[in-house]
């Protein structure tokens, strides 16, 4: 998904509010578009510039991502919300901490997106499950259906361990599940339209690439 960067500039002005050499009018900012490699860019006026922007509307890759994301990162908040009682590592429960910290504001900016563009016909959304508890806002059947997801039976095991049996099994499954999440990314940044899905996708990329490989190394 490629979009295009215009840089507003500020024009420049004479004393009476007219503008000089770069041809802004009645003190308008002109815009400055970004040539390919090896081009000049162009000056716009606002109005070209908003013909030239490129069209981000949201589509069904979109969608899927933000409303699929939002209910994998739930997962990850309520298997990190078992570490403090029962982790023995304290580096699994700092990670876990770290991933609650994280994963809780996108969900949020997640859910803002949502509201900003519902899905058509009104499906989706994120629902009125979440925070930590119960199994990550999906029933067993949709867990299947994004990649990384642990089943029921897994959360079941991951809450009745302690020690390093906790601490292992958190950190096989939420490689898995942070695997699984940058497929997702993945998948957006390949079939989606919207700036500022791509941008989330590409944050969830960084973050969980990081945390794989501190995982990694723990286990």
């Amino acid at each position: 998904m490629v979009s295009a960067t215009l840089l507003a500039l500020a024009g420049c002005q004479d004393d009476d509010g007219k503008t000089g050499a770069n041809g802004a009018k009645d003190g308008r900012n002109p815009v400055i578009a970004p040539g390919k490699p090896g081009e000049r860019a162009r000056t716009l006026s606002p109005e070209q510039a908003a013909r030239e922007r490129p069209d981000d509307t949201p589509n069904a890759a979109d969608q899927t991502y933000v409303r699929g994301m939002i209910e994998h990162h739930r997962q990850a908040l309520t298997m990190s919300a078992l570490a403090p009682d029962r982790a023995s590592a304290e580096a699994v429960k700092g990670l876990a901490e770290r991933i609650a910290a994280a994963q809780k504001p996108e969900i949020g900016a997640m859910e803002r997106w949502l509201a900003r563009y519902p899905a058509p016909g009104g499906a989706g959304g994120s629902g009125s499950t979440g925070g930590s508890g119960g199994t990550g806002g999906m029933g067993g059947h949709d867990h299947g259906a994004m990649p990384g997801m642990a089943t029921e039976q897994q959360l079941k095991e991951l809450a009745d361990a302690r020690g390093t049996d906790f601490d292992r099994l958190f950190l096989k499954l939420m490689t898995a599940h942070h695997e699984g999440a940058l497929k997702m990314a993945g998948q957006a940044l390949a079939g989606g339209n919207n700036v500022a899905v791509e941008e989330m996708a590409t944050e969830v990329v960084a973050t969980q690439t990081a945390e794989i490989h501190r995982m990694r190394a723990l286990g």
